[in-house]
């Protein structure tokens, strides 16, 4: 069981304490500066993800005092290196926000857009790219948070240096096969000089990537939609099969920000949801949990609601989340996800998911630019994901309980509302409750029992077994 172990043993509390009464005795220099790995001593925070150099890129943001806002969207632009199958700079996603100094969550939603025409000759048609722009409006939602510049220079310097390829990655290479390889920019980072594709534990690098993400970190994010980079896709994206891609479609495509959807849980603490209707069906699995319905009943009314909601019925959240003459869900094929959990020393926390609507979008990388792009949504067969995460606090204490983010296609929303129903109604340990969502969902999950502020040292952090995540945390 990938594990975050209780955050701060008493003694390493004592023994970190004399330390720094040691080192102030005899002047010792400071410690590094803000900014730079070690600067935050003692508690860090947790992170669990679903790809493990980005879940690293995302500590070590902590550790340099950055926000779980910053260190979300570190790791955000890390899996457009390290698992550009399920996230990249080309597609989008969504995430949940919350900080004790704020009444509730709220959801920053920069999925990847549909587009407005230019799809005629598209073999691939690719979706517009929010990537960029939602993970930088991520990092405004926290106040105190590192330069922009930090958060991006991790994934740069993993593209042009190189990471080791992780299981994760391997696998969703080895599931999509030659079909993807047939793309010359992808079989150039992908495989060695004969032909045969990086193993696990090899080195691979993105050299086009780290050129746009340099662009990305010296220019800003709005290079990409209105800049230099925006005229560099704009080319780019019809050789790669794309379709047409304008200036106006680049420059129009925002993030926005929503409320989210707030369900109660027991003890005062409440539950807030993604607004969208992988976040909806978890909300109306957790609801249906909570009146003590089974597993199967939860997932049947959780897929019922995100299924309303695709197809427009009528009424807000509230109103579907009530109604009881819902038809039942049929999806059909829903695209792969990746999802993770973050939160820091102050209580903040940042649960998110991001896709590609498709297993490595296209199949296609926009030449130049070493961006893979995502599938545009609702084009022919291919159906946006269903994506899930929430954030349990409680509004008296103005403190965090437990952040979980999932993937796993139709499982998505239930692999959020099981884990949340075992650990709030159930009072499951961390463990056990990643173990209650159901396969082929995959649950990340930070959670501090006592809260967070409150009792750190037994805030955990969990990436499910059952995928190739890791959590990570503890002291510094």
């Amino acid at each position: 069981m990938k594990l975050l172990r209780p955050l701060i043993p008493g003694l390493a509390v004592l023994a970190l304490a004399g330390c720094d009464t040691a080192r102030s005795l005899v002047g010792a220099p400071a410690g590094p500066p803000a900014g730079e790995q070690g600067f935050v001593r003692g508690f860090l925070g947790g992170v669990a993800a679903e790809e493990p150099s980005a879940a690293a890129a995302a500590r070590a943001v902590l550790s340099a005092g950055g926000t779980a806002a910053d260190a979300a969207a570190a790791a955000g632009f890390a899996l457009a290196v390290t698992l550009p199958s399920r996230a990249g700079l080309g597609g989008g996603g969504a995430c949940l926000v919350y900080h004790p100094r704020r009444e509730a969550p709220e959801a920053v939603v920069f999925m990847p857009g549909a587009r407005q025409g230019g799809l005629g000759n598209a073999d691939r048609p690719a979706a517009v790219p929010l990537m960029a722009r939602g993970l930088f409006a991520l990092t405004t939602r926290m106040q105190g948070g590192r330069p922009f510049e930090e958060i991006v220079i991790q994934a740069e310097q993993l593209a042009r240096f190189g990471v080791p390829m992780s299981r994760a990655l391997a696998a969703d290479i080895a599931a999509v096969g030659a079909p993807l390889l047939a793309d010359p920019n992808l079989r150039a980072i992908f495989t060695r000089a004969d032909g045969s594709p990086v193993p696990v534990g090899e080195r691979f690098t993105n050299t086009p990537l780290a050129g746009t993400l340099t662009s990305l970190r010296s220019l800003g994010v709005g290079d990409l939609h209105q800049g230099g980079l925006a005229r560099g896709m704009v080319d780019a994206v019809p050789l790669a099969g794309g379709g047409a891609m304008t200036l106006a479609e680049l420059r129009a495509a925002l993030p926005t920000t929503l409320p989210a959807i707030i369900e109660t849980s027991s003890g005062g603490d409440r539950v807030g949801f993604l607004p969208l209707d992988g976040g909806l069906g978890a909300a109306a699995a957790f609801r249906a949990l909570r009146a003590g319905q089974g597993v199967a009943e939860a997932q049947a009314r959780g897929l019922s609601v995100a299924q309303a909601v695709r197809s427009g019925a009528g009424g807000d959240a509230a109103t579907l989340l009530a109604r009881t003459d819902l038809p039942g869900g049929a999806l059909g094929a829903v695209p792969a996800s990746t999802g993770l959990t973050v939160f820091d020393r102050e209580g903040g926390a940042v649960s998110c998911v991001f896709t590609m609507n498709n297993l490595f979008g296209t199949g296609r990388v926009a030449p130049g630019t070493g961006v893979l792009l995502a599938a545009a949504p609702n084009a022919g067969a291919v159906q946006p994901p269903l994506p899930a995460a929430a954030i349990a606090y409680n509004p008296t204490l103005r403190a965090l309980r437990i952040a979980v983010a999932s993937s796993g296609q139709q499982a998505a929303p239930m692999a959020v509302a099981g884990p949340l129903a075992a650990h709030l109604l159930r009072g499951a340990s961390p463990g056990e409750a990643v173990a209650a969502g159901p396969a082929p969902g995959r649950t990340q999950l930070g959670v501090c029992p006592r809260y967070l502020p409150g009792r750190p040292a037994e805030c955990q952090a969990v990436s499910d077994p059952r995928g190739f995540g890791v959590a990570l945390g503890a002291v510094e």
